[in-house]
């Protein structure tokens, strides 16, 4: 049975490419008769509030999107995580980092132009195991991981050369992102997972993660990124509106979905309508690939 997931992070507001993103992943589950589930990725220490995840979940609810198991919060996960860092260290794939921001924010390599990233350049890896007293990083192994994209067809990377090792567990004493998303993934069973084509360029290195994990390896689909009407990446300031203002607006949530709707290629004009309508006409084939504008009235 397909497995999908949506992991927001509760530091604010749903906005509509946040929106778009979940109801692509529902709509994809529950065409093929799946189950959806919703996971709160708030390892990210002080900017993650229960308010704004709680406030997201209502959003969610609103638009006719819950989850089909109890929401698990990642704060509430450290064991695991835990238990992950020993099995990784067992294999020998772990060495501490003592690099500061300041650090690496000196090197001279240049962001990848499609996902922003700036690799690590592995430069602790002759360092010794020192616990978890230290930044821990996962060993990379050299060679492209290929996989096939819902959305964007056959896939490929080298991970060492496109990030670098991957942080695991921070100096503050927090698990880091890469990790808890995929041991997480296991534990629930996900097997398909939909998110922003910001997240593309970090999918080999998962995938190496998940194998050395013995976690099975879910389908993935990567959708263009929602922007303000000239084309400006979302944010405070470029249309990042939530459901609430836009409700507050005069915008209803069947005209949101409509909106949605026509943005994953379902419908061809826009017109209000539920998700529950939308279902039978998703085909991974009808979502557009590129990035996606918001109307000038909703910004």
């Amino acid at each position: 049975m397909i497995i999908g997931r949506f992991a927001p992070s509760p530091t604010g507001i749903l906005h509509l490419g946040n929106l778009r993103t979940a109801l692509a992943s529902w709509l994809s589950a529950r065409s093929k008769g799946g189950r959806w589930i919703i996971r709160m990725e708030d390892v990210d220490g002080p900017r993650c509030r229960r308010e704004f995840g709680e406030q997201q979940l209502k959003d969610l609810a609103a638009m006719g999107m819950e989850s089909d198991s109890p929401v698990i919060w990642q704060s509430d996960r450290g064991d695991a995580y835990r238990e992950a860092i020993h099995t990784l260290h067992g294999l020998n794939r772990l060495y501490p980092c003592h690099c500061t921001r300041k650090d690496l924010q000196k090197l001279s390599s240049a962001p990848h132009e499609e996902d922003g990233l700036r690799p690590y350049p592995n430069l602790c890896r002759h360092r010794p195991w020192e616990g978890l007293e230290a930044a821990l990083r996962f060993r990379l192994t050299d060679g492209a991981m290929d996989w096939a994209d819902l959305a964007l067809g056959p896939q490929y990377d080298d991970p060492s050369t496109l990030t670098g090792d991957p942080l695991l567990f921070r100096r503050d004493g927090m698990f880091a992102y890469h990790l808890a998303v995929v041991v997480d993934d296991g534990f629930q069973g996900v097997t398909e997972i939909v998110r922003g084509m910001d997240l593309r360029g970090v999918t080999a290195t998962q995938i190496q993660l998940q194998e050395a994990l013995s976690v099975p390896r879910p389908a993935y689909a990567h959708l263009g990124l929602v922007t303000a009407p000239d084309g400006c990446r979302l944010g405070k300031r470029a249309g990042a509106l939530g459901l609430e203002a836009l409700r507050q607006r005069g915008i209803g949530t069947d005209e949101i979905i409509g909106w949605l709707g026509r943005s994953l290629g379902c419908i061809d004009h826009i017109e209000p309508c539920t998700i529950n309508e939308l279902t039978q006409h998703f085909q991974w084939s009808k979502v557009p690939i590129g990035k996606v504008a918001l109307p000038e009235s909703w910004s």
